[in-house]
């Protein structure tokens, strides 16, 4: 079996969960937040849309910066309705999941570098990449968004069976 053959399964699964939880963003709750320190629905939602079309970057460039010298800073999308946040997670996993299935098993193990400023944060082979940086980053913020939905009255989506309002 190749890669794509192996992860894909997966990833539609979880590209599925996360977007029941997108659908279930109130657009009059985007500017939320559970603590002073936290950071809101609308800011989580955001990262969440994003972080799927990362993928795609990872298998078919050597490095990011996020902060390039002389270059803009990267910044999360900062979309301001449930729609268009939906419609973004749409085309980062279309993008995403056409990346996965044309990537070349040989090229996994390379490695891929996440920069600051010119700087190595770190750097891992692009099939480790996908699963920390992308995948279960992903599925971190998705849980931050459930929690936010449970303490907002929103029910919770099921994703790997009923959940608690199902």
């Amino acid at each position: 079996m190749t890669y794509s053959e192996t992860l894909l399964p997966e990833f539609d699964q979880e590209m599925a969960n996360t977007r029941k939880v997108l659908e279930r963003i109130p657009d009059d709750k985007l500017d939320w937040k559970a603590h002073p320190k936290s950071h809101t629905i609308g800011w989580n939602a955001n990262h969440v849309a994003d972080i799927p079309g990362w993928l795609a970057m990872v298998l078919t460039t050597p490095s990011f910066d996020v902060a390039p010298v002389g270059g803009a800073p990267f910044s999360s999308s900062k979309l301001t309705s449930s729609r268009e946040i939906l419609e973004l997670f749409d085309r980062n996993v279309a993008a995403a999941r056409k990346a996965i299935s044309e990537v070349k098993d040989e090229s996994l193990g390379e490695p891929w570098t996440l920069k600051q400023g010119g700087n190595p944060l770190f750097t891992m082979p692009r099939g480790s990449v996908i699963r920390n940086m992308v995948l279960n980053h992903l599925i971190h913020h998705r849980a931050h968004l459930c929690v936010y939905l449970r303490l907002n009255d929103v029910p919770v989506p099921g994703m790997y069976g009923p959940s608690g309002d199902e």
